[in-house]
């Protein structure tokens, strides 16, 4: 074995009798004091398999019990990777287990692995060049506008009276979705897996609370110990209509329960975002445009904030898929120098019905590589951004300043501020002056900020007085960035293009 990778063993025996599904296997790793119990799976053919995830290094002994009678011994190699193994959440960020910071650049392909061969094979060429290392996929098919093709396999086979039998999975069907997992996982893309959704004309989702955790209980015995996959436990989870809110979070309690290794889990909204302060729930997974409210919210949860659908660079009718490509970067700018994340989603009108957010195939847009730009400068930025809360104390003491307000009652009590809303809000009503500015910093040695729609000739800009910094003009449509001040400190005015799209980056020199 090597730390940190999936480990399999392979078994063979009798076809069980009864549910193929739960069949009674299980096995014990143990290194060092330290055992995990894991359940197996069955893959036909007679084939049973246990999938192990070794966190430590070192010798490990295994025990399988059940239908299967297995025992051993295995030497686990040290993983001198920092990007392998399971991605964890740590404070606002994400850590692999190796120890480097993952910083995502997601993408949404809902129906991926229910398309043809071919269009799988040029959509993994496409993503192999493309600068997307987190894929939203489905379990499930999608039945949608643009989506209307039938896939050739199916999770479950039926039974005698033509429904889904849970009981029994396809097991050429769950080869083929583990097939594109894997693949994706070569060219180092996450798998962010959507267990449900609602756009089904199959009846997956409205498949009853025990066909649920039937289902969820095999998926998990298989891909648990895949370290590339995040749980989104819907798609959208407030649209599918059979399922209550104590049934989501039964569905959440579920996974937690077995999944010995805790993978990445969250839930994707279409109105009311899920509760991201309930214990099981590991980074915020939300549908919105509210890009400029990454700060708050990262602030009230403290649990990374991923925009996984902010709309989509397209010319669809419908107003979710017709952004502009500028639009498109524009957000993944707004969310990235605040110290949030974002995910691209793209769809164009085409005869054939292909489009990259439910099909795949071929990007058409304009903000892919506006996006890969964005991920080459924050790549290179060693750490995670935070939200730069000094900044917009700076704002405030200047527009004190400038008024002579010494004090934030005076300031909760000016004109400006009690004109607009409560004098209690004052922190809103602050952020509504900055109409959306979007800064952060990676502790006294980074400073971004993003200007989006703004047109400034002049910006203000106040760093550390003990520090020397080279300031750097960033056009995120354009794509160049120039170095227009060296050795700057403390107070001073950063002379800006007068024009959309500009970012200011100051990095430390001394």
């Amino acid at each position: 074995m090597k730390q940190f990778e999936m480990y399999e063993l392979t078994i063979k025996g009798e076809e069980p009798q009864g549910s193929q599904a739960l069949v009674d296997v299980t096995a014990e790793f143990t290194c060092g004091g330290q055992t995990t119990k894991v359940k197996g799976f069955y893959a036909g053919d007679g084939n049973y398999k246990v999938r192990f995830y070794p966190s430590l290094a070192g010798a490990y002994t295994y025990r399988v019990s059940g239908l299967m009678q297995a025992e051993g011994s295995l030497v686990c190699l040290p993983n001198e990777d920092k990007k392998a193994g399971i991605v964890r959440a740590e404070g606002t960020h994400f850590v692999y287990d190796g120890g480097e910071i993952f910083k995502p650049f997601g993408t949404t392909i809902y129906a991926l692995s229910h398309q043809e061969e071919e269009r799988i094979a040029q959509t993994m060429e496409t993503l192999s060049t493309a600068p997307f290392n987190k894929v939203r996929h489905c379990v499930f098919p999608k039945h949608y506008d643009y989506n209307h093709n039938d896939p050739e396999l199916y999770a479950f086979e039926k039974d005698a009276d033509g429904k889904w039998d849970v009981n029994r999975p396809c097991f050429a069907f769950w080869e083929h979705l583990e097939k594109q997992i894997f693949t994706l996982a070569d060219m180092g893309i996450q798998s962010d897996l959507i267990l449900f959704h609602p756009y089904d004309k199959w009846g997956f989702s409205h498949m009853t609370m025990e066909e649920n955790l039937i289902y969820l209980d095999y998926l998990l015995r298989r891909f648990a110990a895949i370290p590339q996959i995040w749980w989104s436990m819907a798609n959208e989870y407030d649209l599918v209509m059979d399922r209550t809110m104590e049934d989501w979070y039964d569905i959440e309690s579920f996974i937690v329960e077995n999944d010995p290794y805790h993978h990445l889990l969250s839930n994707h909204n279409c109105f009311g975002f899920y509760d991201f302060s309930r214990e099981n729930i590991t980074h915020q997974c939300v549908q919105t445009i509210l890009v400029q409210k990454a700060a708050d919210w990262m602030k009230e949860f403290e649990k990374p904030l991923c925009y996984d659908e902010c709309c989509y660079e397209g010319n669809l009718p419908l107003t979710w898929g017709n952004i502009s490509g500028w639009e498109m970067a524009n957000r993944f700018w707004m969310a990235v120098c605040q110290g949030a994340y974002a995910t691209h989603g793209e769809v164009f009108l085409s005869d054939d019905e292909v489009l990259w957010w439910a099909k795949g195939g071929v990007l058409k847009g304009e903000s892919p590589k506006r996006i890969a730009y964005l991920k080459e400068i924050v790549d290179a930025i060693p750490g995670a951004i935070e939200p730069w809360q000094e900044y917009h104390d700076f704002d405030i003491q200047a527009y004190m300043e400038k008024h002579h307000l010494e004090s934030m009652e005076e300031l909760q009590n000016s004109p400006l501020i009690s004109r607009f809303m409560n004098p209690n809000e004052v922190d809103d009503i602050v952020s509504k002056m900055k109409d959306y500015n979007a800064f952060g910093h990676v502790g006294e040695d980074y400073y971004i900020g993003y200007y989006g729609r703004h047109c400034n000739g002049i910006a203000p800009w106040k760093l550390p007085e003990d520090h020397q910094y080279k300031i750097e003009i960033i056009d995120m449509w354009n794509m160049t960035r120039d170095v227009t001040m060296t050795g700057v400190s403390g107070r001073f005015d950063v002379k800006m293009p007068g024009k959309e799209g500009i970012a200011v980056l100051a990095s430390r020199i001394d």
